[in-house]
C-alpha cells in the first residue's frame, strides 16, 4: 500500500467549489460531516483496457475524456459529495499514471501565471479543489485476475469499515448522485446494496441481471445473480450498475473464492455465492440515466451525449452536426 499526498487537507473556508459540495449535500438530505458511516472507497482500474487497444497501450481508458474532464474524475466529484473522505485505487504497474492526473503541478502553474492565462489556472484550481480533504492511496494489482481479486487487494484499508466500490465505466446523471442513492439505502438497511438499472431484452447478455423480490420503489430484495445469461435465462431485465455498497464481510468471500473458467475472480459471482448462502443483498434501480464508457462505442455515445449538454460547448456541437 502506498498513500500519496496529492494535496494538503486545509481548504479555503470560502472556496466555491467547497461551497457547491455543502450545498449539494444539504439539498439531498445528508450531513456533511456523517454520511451513514461510509467514508472509504475502492477503484478498481487494474485491468488491462483490451477494449480501448490501440490506444490504452499509452493512455489509461480512465483518463480517456466525457467533454472536457476523464472518466475518473467524474467518480472523484461523485465519491466527494457523498461524504467519502478515502478513495483507494487498485492499480496495474501500467496504470500507475492515472495517479499523475490528481498530482499538483507547480512548474505547469508558474508558467500559466508568467503568462496570465488566468482562466487556465482556473481549472487547475477546480481539480485541487475537489481533492481537498480526500485522501488518495493505493494497491497493485501485478496480475490481472478479476474485480474480485482487485478489490481483496484493498482489504487491509478497508479494515472493518463497510465501502463503496465504483468504476469509472459507469457513469450516472443524476439529480441525486447515485452512490447518495444507494447510501440512504443502506444506512436503513446495513446490507450491502447494489446500483440497478433496466436494459434492453437484446442487451441483457453482456451484464450481471438479478431476479429480486420488490419491497418498495426502485428497491428489491435480491434472489438470484446471473452473470451474462442468454436472453433466455436472464431472470429480468434489470442489470448490475458498477456503483455497489459493501460490508467487510464481503472479505471472506473474496478470499475464499474459486477462479472461474478465466482465472479470475469476479465480484458479480461473489455476491451471488453470498446470496446462494442466504446472505441479504438488496439491489436499488436507480434514478438516472446510466452512462456506459466499458468499449469504445459505449464511450464515443456518452462522450456525445455529454458533450451536446454542455453549456459551453453544446450549442456550437449542435450547430456543427447540422452543417455536415
Amino acid at each position: 500500500m502506498t498513500e500519496i499526498d496529492f494535496y494538503t487537507n486545509q481548504g479555503g473556508a470560502n472556496s466555491q467549489s467547497k461551497f457547491a459540495n455543502r450545498q449539494t449535500l444539504k439539498e439531498f438530505g445528508e450531513n456533511p460531516r456523517y454520511n451513514g458511516g461510509i467514508k472509504k472507497a475502492i477503484i478498481p482500474i487494474a485491468g488491462l483496457g483490451t477494449r480501448f487497444l490501440p490506444l490504452s497501450k499509452v493512455v489509461p481508458k480512465e483518463l480517456w475524456p466525457l467533454v472536457d474532464k476523464p472518466m475518473i474524475q467524474y467518480l472523484i466529484e461523485e465519491l466527494k459529495v457523498s461524504g467519502v473522505r478515502q478513495i483507494i485505487f487498485v492499480l496495474n504497474p501500467a496504470t500507475k499514471d492515472v495517479l499523475n492526473y490528481f498530482k499538483k503541478s507547480p512548474q505547469l502553474e508558474k508558467i500559466l501565471k508568467e503568462r496570465k492565462k488566468d482562466h487556465l489556472l482556473v481549472e487547475l484550481q477546480k481539480l485541487e479543489e475537489i481533492c481537498r480533504d480526500i485522501s488518495f492511496s493505493y494497491v497493485i494489482q501485478r496480475k490481472p485476475l478479476g474485480d474480485g481479486h482487485a478489490v481483496l487487494q484493498a482489504k487491509n484499508l478497508i479494515g472493518e469499515e463497510s465501502f463503496f466500490v465504483l468504476y469509472p465505466e459507469d457513469i450516472v446523471e443524476s439529480k441525486v448522485p447515485s452512490l447518495l442513492q444507494l447510501l440512504r439505502i443502506f444506512k436503513t438497511a446495513q446490507k450491502p446494496v447494489i446500483a440497478l438499472s433496466r436494459v434492453s431484452k437484446e442487451r441483457l447478455p453482456s451484464y450481471g441481471v438479478v431476479n429480486g423480490e420488490k419491497i418498495a420503489a426502485r428497491l428489491y430484495k435480491i434472489k438470484k445473480i446471473i452473470e451474462k445469461p442468454s436472453i433466455e435465462e436472464a431472470p429480468s431485465d434489470l442489470a448490475i450498475v458498477g456503483k455497489r455498497i459493501f460490508t467487510p464481510e464481503v472479505f471472506n468471500y473474496l478470499q475464499k473464492a474459486k477462479p472461474q473458467k478465466r482465472g479470475e475472480i469476479g465480484l458479480t459471482e461473489v455476491l451471488a455465492d453470498m446470496i446462494k448462502d442466504g446472505k441479504i443483498i438488496y439491489g436499488y434501480e436507480i434514478e438516472g440515466k446510466w452512462l456506459e464508457c466499458g468499449d469504445k462505442i459505449s464511450w464515443l455515445k456518452s462522450h456525445l451525449y455529454l458533450s451536446l449538454k454542455h453549456p459551453q460547448f453544446g450549442e456550437k456541437l449542435k450547430k456543427y452536426l447540422k452543417e455536415i
